[in-house]
């Protein structure tokens, strides 16, 4: 097993009093992370709604790393809440609030209270491409079939 990342955590003033982020079990791959909303004063997203929320926390993320956002499973099953733009990235130079943004695909509204559990981050490395202009590609077998090629034949029916 490789040595765990050493990741900074500032906590915000918003973020007072809340956990760090933590594995919830030994196998985890993404550390759970809370929301930081004011006490009392929960964030409400109706059904097709969506918005930032705050975790009270910042991150000095290690060069050559990102930190990944992700959806909790459990959310998404129960209540059809989701991040919108999964995965989100954290850049290794970012340094304010990490922020979630949620989107509420369920059919009833959704209350974001303080201290819930509203996504995972996952770390991960980095790998910086060169990218270097070329006039032809090496062939493959796919070659430039997209879209559904190496399944079955899809239609516009099929994919609804």
């Amino acid at each position: 097993m490789s040595a765990p990342l050493s990741v900074g955590v500032k906590v915000l003033e918003n973020g007072a009093g809340l956990p760090l982020p933590a594995y919830q079990s030994a196998g985890a791959a993404g550390l759970d992370l809370f929301a930081a909303v004011a006490p009392g004063t929960p964030v409400r997203l109706p059904p097709g709604g969506w918005g930032l929320i705050p975790t009270g926390i910042a991150l000095a993320i290690p060069p050559d790393h990102e930190g990944q956002i992700r959806p909790r499973s459990g959310l998404a099953a129960k209540a059809g809440v989701t991040v919108l733009n999964a995965p989100g990235t954290i850049d290794s130079d970012y340094r304010g609030e990490i922020g979630v943004i949620l989107i509420n695909h369920g059919e009833a509204p959704f209350d974001i209270v303080r201290g819930a559990r509203i996504a995972q981050i996952v770390f991960a490395r980095v790998i910086r491409a060169e990218l270097f202009e070329t006039r032809d590609l090496d062939a493959t077998e796919r070659g430039a079939n997209g879209f559904g090629s190496t399944g079955r034949l899809m239609d516009k029916e099929s994919l609804r």
